[in-house]
């Protein structure tokens, strides 16, 4: 719209670039949906890699953990290098690297041939996907000015919606006529045409004055992380967060973790330059995201074996269950501005996180015999809900910062999401299986033939108990029903916890997040005219 308002426009957009804006987002939003995607068919693919060779590979629940963890794990700890490399190198050049990085992962993901491999090659591809997404949002918003960012960020957002749902549909149709490595192989035609038009269409941009890289700093993180991580998923496997091996690896992941801020805030280069969280816009928005995340990882990793395992539906038909979720997000994320307009980013978040609450509560309604219209009803409310959170609260952090710090600031937002994830399903996932091996271990005992450690396998999850209940024929037949039982009983405990978290996060909106539109970072980078702008236009 030419307004006066607008008149600065092409001094911050070439005008080429701007003709071709929405052709980009487009463009962009290929390489979003293919690391999106390599993610939510890892989900529907789960229940087939648990199962023995050949089907599978055997993987345990832990190993599940770690195949979702490895990725993101390795995409949260280099993110804030990717982010400044981004920044200092330009986004376009590392989003190709990225891309490329991440169907090379896809590749060898998909000729693993034992959970250890995949675990492996899963951390490169989110060596590869921690290069893309900060780059993607990066450019966005230096293709699009002020006004037009919550509208482009709202589609951004919404794309995950569309990958959500093809994700797993596309899982299952795969699943269904090929070998699970089929779900990763998928990844490459879309990565090999998004590359060539990418290269093509997609416009460089730096910052003209990129600060140094902090190596130390990253090393720190991942090695605090990874610590923390895995002390909370082997308390999950061990059924006892008092081991040494438990509270020793997690509690040195925190100290590290401690270690790492403490760096941070000394260096003359950091790599999360801790001054952004001054800007309430800034910190509220990334920790409601965290927390939001945090619970929907960790739903979304049992809901998995909730559909198919407890309730005996195939992968392709637990993808399709996933409609209404990916429907939600799709219609009213990219129309999650309008809401802002209206009421205010603080209002629409806070309200969007008790309505997820409120559905992750709704949950622990279901069990082995509920109408399947429930669950559809609850998927299309989490969806609806999280498309009242992820746009406004991604823009409050992007128009927080100058723009030349797109990169950095994007690098922080999708490390708290996939920190926020990492953390949701390890802890949620320890809760879910620690619950289960409590429910089912009293009928274990009972069981005759089964030594100690196979009794202790077979409870780790519900998945191991079937396996050793085929095992034993006609004699296993009777664990089928206990389990299904020990198995909805954990997932009822587990999602109430996953409501608290989310309620959390809807109190930090409600107190911390700004109702207005964030200001410019002062370090720099206001956009002339920005003062003019309406308190909801930035939303």
């Amino acid at each position: 719209m030419a307004t006066s308002d607008a008149a600065p426009a092409p001094r911050k957009v070439p005008e080429a670039v701007h003709r071709r804006r929405w052709a980009i987002l487009a463009v962009l939003l290929c390489s979003l949906l293919v690391v999106v995607l390599g993610n939510s068919v890892l989900n529907v693919a789960m229940k087939t890699i648990a199962a023995p060779a050949p089907t599978g590979l055997g993987a345990t629940q832990s190993q599940l953990e770690w195949a979702i963890n490895a990725y993101t794990l390795v995409f949260a700890g280099i993110l804030f290098t990717a982010g400044l490399l981004g920044d200092r190198l330009g986004r376009k050049k590392v989003l190709l690297f990225g891309m490329t990085v991440f169907g090379i992962g896809s590749a060898l993901a998909s000729l693993a041939g034992s959970p250890g491999e995949l675990i492996a090659y899963r951390a490169v591809m989110g060596f590869g996907g921690a290069f893309v997404m900060p780059a993607t949002l990066a450019i966005i918003m230096n293709v699009f000015e002020r006004e037009e960012q919550p509208k482009a960020i709202g589609i951004w957002a919404g794309a995950v919606g569309l990958a959500i749902a093809i994700g797993p549909i596309t899982g299952g149709i795969l699943l269904s006529r090929f070998w699970w490595g089929s779900v990763f192989l998928i990844n490459i035609p879309i990565v090999v045409a998004a590359l060539a038009v990418m290269a093509l269409l997609v416009p460089d941009s730096r910052d003209p004055r990129p600060g140094r890289l902090d190596p130390l700093g990253v090393l720190l993180s991942v090695v605090g992380l990874v610590l923390l991580v895995y002390g909370i998923i082997k308390g999950g496997q061990l059924a006892d967060f008092t081991d040494p091996e438990v509270y020793g690896t997690a509690g040195g992941g925190l100290l590290v973790l401690a270690l790492f801020v403490l760096h941070e805030r000394r260096s003359t280069h950091p790599a999360m330059d801790v001054r952004y969280f001054r800007n309430p816009a800034f910190s509220a928005a990334v920790s409601s995201l965290g927390l939001v995340f945090f619970g929907l990882m960790g739903v979304t990793f049992f809901m998995v074996f909730y559909t198919q395992s407890a309730r005996g539906f195939t992968p392709l038909q637990s993808g399709l269950l996933m409609l209404p979720l990916a429907a939600a997000q799709m219609a009213f994320a990219p129309r999650a501005r309008l809401v802002v307009q209206r009421f205010g980013a603080r209002a629409v978040c806070t309200g969007g996180m008790v309505v997820m609450a409120a559905t992750m509560a709704g949950y622990a309604l279901l069990d082995t015999h509920t109408p399947i219209w429930v669950l559809e009803v609850l998927f299309f409310f989490q969806g609806a809900a999280m498309a009242h959170i992820t746009p406004p609260a991604t823009v409050s952090i992007m128009q927080s910062l100058p723009r030349e710090k797109a990169g950095s600031g994007s690098a922080v937002n999708n490390t708290f999401r996939q920190i926020g994830g990492a953390l949701g399903v390890a802890v949620l996932g320890s809760v879910l299986s620690t619950t289960y091996r409590d429910g089912i271990s009293g009928r274990l005992d009972g069981v005759p033939g089964l030594s100690d450690e196979a009794r202790h396998a077979a409870g780790e999850s519900i998945e191991a108990t079937r396996a050793a209940a085929g095992r034993l024929g006609p004699a296993g037949r009777d664990l089928i029903g206990p389990a299904q039982d020990a198995f909805v009983h954990a997932m009822h405990v587990t999602v109430l916890g996953a409501s608290a978290v989310a309620l959390l996060g809807a109190l930090v909106a409600v107190l911390f997040l700004p109702a207005g539109i964030p200001a410019r970072a002062a370090a720099g980078g206001t956009r002339p005219g920005a003062e003019k702008e309406q308190a909801g236009a930035g939303q």
